[in-house]
Parts: C-alpha cells; sequence; structure tokens
C-alpha cells in the first residue's frame, strides 16, 4: 500500500493536474494573448499523446525505474525552468517550451509508469482493492492540488513561479523515492509479486 500512495502522491505534487487544468491562465499570466494560450494548449495535449505512447512502447523495454528516472530528472528541470521564468520575467515562448518540456517528461515517466507500477505490485490476492486505493489517492491529490494552488498563487502574491520550485523540489524527493524505495518489476510475474 505504501508503494501505492507514494507514487500516486508524488504524481499529482508534480504539479501536472495543475498545468493541465490551467495552462491557458498560466500561459495568460506569462503574456500570451489568449488565443494563443488556447492554441498552445493543444500543442501541450499533443506533446502529451506522442511521449505517452514513447512511455508505452518504452517500459517493458527500460523498465519502471529507468522511465522514473527520465521523467523525475525532466520534471525538476521543466519545473524550475518554469518558476525561473515567471521570477526572471523570461520570455512566454521560452516559458512554452519549458512546459513542453515538463509534460514530455511526465507523459514517458509517470504518466506511462503509474497505472502498470500500481497493477504489478500487489498480489493476485488484492490486487483490486491496491489498484483502487492508489487510484483513488491519485483522485484525492489531484483534486486537492488543482483545487488549492490557485489560492496559494494568491496568496504568494499572484506570481505562479514559487509554486512551480514547490513542485520542483517535490520532484527532487521523488527522484529520491525512485532510487531509494521503488522496485524495479519488469519482467516479474504477476503470481510472485509479493510487495
Amino acid at each position: 500500500m505504501k508503494l501505492a500512495f507514494l507514487i500516486s502522491f508524488f504524481n499529482q505534487l508534480s504539479g501536472i493536474n495543475f498545468v493541465l487544468y490551467y495552462a491557458p491562465q498560466i500561459l495568460e499570466s506569462a503574456g500570451f494573448g489568449t488565443s494563443d494560450s488556447l492554441m498552445s494548449s493543444i500543442s501541450i495535449g499533443f506533446i502529451n499523446l506522442v511521449f505517452t505512447l514513447v512511455g508505452v512502447r518504452l517500459i517493458d523495454s527500460f523498465g519502471r525505474k529507468f522511465l522514473m528516472y527520465i521523467g523525475s530528472i525532466g520534471y525538476i528541470v521543466g519545473l524550475i525552468s518554469i518558476g525561473s521564468c515567471f521570477l526572471f520575467n523570461l520570455s512566454s515562448d521560452t516559458l512554452l517550451i519549458f512546459i513542453l518540456l515538463f509534460i514530455a517528461s511526465h507523459a514517458v515517466g509517470q504518466g506511462a509508469v503509474i497505472w502498470v507500477f500500481i497493477s504489478e505490485i500487489f498480489p493476485n490476492s488484492v490486487r483490486a482493492k491496491g489498484q483502487s486505493f492508489g487510484a483513488g489517492v491519485h483522485w484525492v491529490f489531484a483534486a486537492l492540488i488543482t483545487a488549492l494552488t490557485p489560492f496559494v498563487i494568491d496568496l504568494l502574491g499572484n506570481n505562479p513561479g514559487i509554486i512551480f520550485y514547490f513542485f520542483g523540489g517535490m520532484m527532487v524527493i521523488q527522484l529520491l523515492f525512485v532510487y531509494l524505495i521503488m522496485p524495479e518489476t519488469r519482467k516479474t510475474s504477476l503470481e510472485r509479486m509479493k510487495l
């Protein structure tokens, strides 16, 4: 249960659903016009789709931990860079590039791994309950992060840069989780899984 909780927790503490849900507003706050921010949201969706397909293709060849390392490092670079774009008033085009890096990192890493990993870490006798628990944790934190982050940004002076640094810091902790705790489940039969 601990592994399902942690991977679901970290998935949402990346800020992924905050970025996906509020992408037009985030881009507008960085200087994009309304129509440009909506069009850029399409590119975010496209990158998410393409890199999810890449992650699905690579997950059995390279393993879950490898994709989590790639995703975690990409998350950290992307989130710290997004925060810096806001704090140092970098161009909106630069911000979009780092948002796309963040989305690609999510899609090839956490986005591809979470549901496979949660389905693999429980023995057959409790798999359904374990998966339900992991999914529940995921969606509870998705709702909390998405609902609370705009209020936190307002409290911090309406500059989202700091919240992206927070999410980046959480991804440093996720990287430690992957390195120290997360088992590799590739090529382990479901019948042998006893985590």
